[in-house]
């Protein structure tokens, strides 16, 4: 599926096209992440590890809120929820995204995340409108529309990931690295963002995303063709 040429700028390739749109959405959604602070972002997260200011205190604290982000939401959910979108707007299958959209409602660990997440995703369906010919934009877009969807960022990022025919690998990779970097900017603050400690502990954890992105593909194939998806050793978001 492609966006048809009119709504395309003639001079981009349909890879830069994505990856703008791509970028828009995640530096919103980085935006958003800064202005919550870190405070009660992860249910799971020892509240004393930020201060008032919502920052991270120290650098263990910033290790531990990051790696919990790892583990808990970026393995787990997220990049399974943007490799499935992926492959249902691929095959035209709106139902099915739909009630993907539904069942991430209902994970408590995301709720934290959830009011930024469905702003930025509404915000990023509208500037997709004007891809009439595009079904399952236009659907989903309505849906998100009438309530019937809440319209998750990740789900339009993968989204825009098959409108646009971009990598797939390429485009989970994209995200994570933003979304960490994101997180880590917002724990510390601006004026800490070039300290060498704290770049060393988020080159860590970025060195892991190639091998996590490798297992979440798979994964995600078995969950397109009925089969129970595994993330993590946990079955994660089958068909429905």
């Amino acid at each position: 599926m492609r966006p048809s040429e009119n709504s395309a700028c003639p001079h981009s390739t349909e890879s830069e096209i994505a990856r703008s749109k791509a970028e828009n959405l995640l530096g919103d959604f980085s935006a958003l992440l800064q202005q919550l602070g870190v405070r009660g972002l992860l249910p799971d997260c020892d509240t004393t590890l930020a201060p008032p200011s919502g920052r991270i205190a120290s650098l263990p604290a910033l290790q531990i809120f990051l790696d919990t982000y790892f583990a808990q939401i970026l393995l787990p959910l997220e990049l399974p929820a943007i490799a499935e979108a992926c492959g249902r707007v691929r095959r035209g299958e709106t139902r099915e995204l739909i009630a993907l959209d539904r069942q991430l409602d209902g994970e408590t660990r995301l709720v934290p995340f959830a009011a930024a997440s469905r702003k930025v995703g509404a915000l990023q369906l509208q500037r997709l409108r004007p891809l009439r010919d595009e079904r399952t934009v236009q659907r989903y877009l309505l849906a998100v529309e009438s309530g019937r969807a809440g319209g998750w960022h990740t789900l339009v990022y993968g989204l825009t990931l098959a409108i646009y025919s971009f990598p797939l690998r390429q485009g989970l990779l994209h995200y994570a690295r933003e979304t960490l970097s994101g997180l880590a900017l917002a724990a510390v603050g601006p004026e800490n963002s070039f300290d060498p400690q704290r770049q060393e502990i988020l080159a860590t954890i970025l060195s892991r995303l190639p091998e996590a992105v490798e297992r979440t593909i798979p994964a995600c194939e078995a969950a397109l063709q009925g089969k129970p998806k595994m993330a993590n050793g946990e079955a994660r978001m089958t068909k429905e």
